[in-house]
C-alpha cells in the first residue's frame, strides 16, 4: 500500500510538473520569436547576411510551433491522455534536435563572420549605387556604427570623379553634400572603416542566437524527461487525479 501511494503522489507530482513546464514552454517559445526576430533584422538590415538569414527564420518559427506543442503538453498532463502526451514528447523531441541544430549553425557562421562581412561590405560599396534600397543599407550602417567604408573611408576612392568624396552618411555632422572632397578629412567624416564595428555586432548578436536556442532546448529536455516519465505511470494504470 505505501508503495503504491508512493508511485500515486510522485506520479501526481509529475503531473502538475509537465503541467508547469508547458507554461515555461510558452515562454520559450516567445523568447525564441524574439531572439531569432532580433537577429534576422539585423542579418537583413546589414544587407550582409541575407543568405545566413535561416536559422533566425527556423528559430523564429521553432517559437511559434512550440505554441501549439504546448497546448498538446497541457491537455495531455491535465487529463492524464496517454496519446497528446506521447505526440507531445515526439514533437518536443523534434523541436530539441532543430534548436539545437540551429545553435550549432550560428555557432558556425560566427566563426565565419569575418570573411563575410569582408565580402559583403565590399559588395555593399560596389553597389551603392544601384538602387535606393542599397543606398539606405550602406548610409543607415555608416551613421548607426559612425565608420566610412569597409576598412577605411579610402574604400570610397571611386565614389567620385574626382576620388576625393564619400557618401554623406560617412560625416561626423550629415548634412548634405558634406562628404564632397573629404575623403581624408578627419575633422569631417569618420575615417575608420565600418569592418570592426560591424563584427562586433553581429558576432553579439550570433552569439545570443546560439545561447538562447542552446538554453531553450536543455529546458524543454526536462519537459520531455516529465512527459516520458508521466506516460509510464499512464500507461501502468496509477491513478493520478
Amino acid at each position: 500500500m505505501k508503495s503504491a501511494m508512493g508511485v500515486d503522489g510522485g506520479a501526481k507530482c509529475v503531473k502538475y510538473l509537465l503541467f508547469f513546464f508547458n507554461f515555461i514552454f510558452w515562454l520559450c517559445g516567445l523568447a525564441l520569436i524574439v531572439v531569432g526576430t532580433l537577429v534576422r533584422v539585423s542579418y537583413i538590415n546589414t544587407a550582409i547576411l541575407k543568405e545566413y538569414s535561416g536559422s533566425p527564420l527556423v528559430v523564429i518559427i521553432v517559437g511559434v510551433a512550440i505554441f501549439f506543442i504546448a497546448f498538446f503538453g497541457c491537455c495531455g498532463a491535465w487529463k492524464e491522455n496517454q496519446c497528446m502526451v506521447t505526440l507531445f514528447a515526439v514533437l518536443l523531441s523534434l523541436i530539441i534536435i532543430i534548436e539545437i541544430g540551429a545553435a550549432i549553425a550560428g555557432y558556425v557562421l560566427r566563426a565565419k563572420l569575418p570573411d563575410v562581412v569582408d565580402k559583403g561590405l565590399k559588395l555593399m560599396i560596389a553597389e551603392y549605387n544601384n538602387t535606393r534600397d542599397d543606398r539606405d543599407a550602406v548610409d543607415t550602417m555608416q551613421k548607426g556604427l559612425k565608420c566610412c567604408g569597409g576598412n577605411s573611408s579610402d574604400d570610397w576612392v571611386n565614389f567620385s570623379a574626382t576620388h576625393t568624396s564619400v557618401p554623406d552618411s560617412c560625416c561626423i555632422n550629415v548634412t548634405k553634400d558634406c562628404g564632397v572632397g573629404a575623403i581624408h578629412d578627419v575633422k569631417k567624416i569618420y575615417t575608420d572603416g565600418c569592418k570592426p564595428a560591424l563584427e562586433k555586432f553581429l558576432k553579439d548578436k550570433t552569439l545570443w542566437f546560439a545561447v538562447g536556442a542552446l538554453v531553450v532546448a536543455f529546458v524543454q529536455i526536462t519537459g520531455l524527461v516529465l512527459a516520458c516519465i508521466l506516460m509510464r505511470a499512464i500507461r501502468s494504470g496509477y491513478e493520478v487525479m
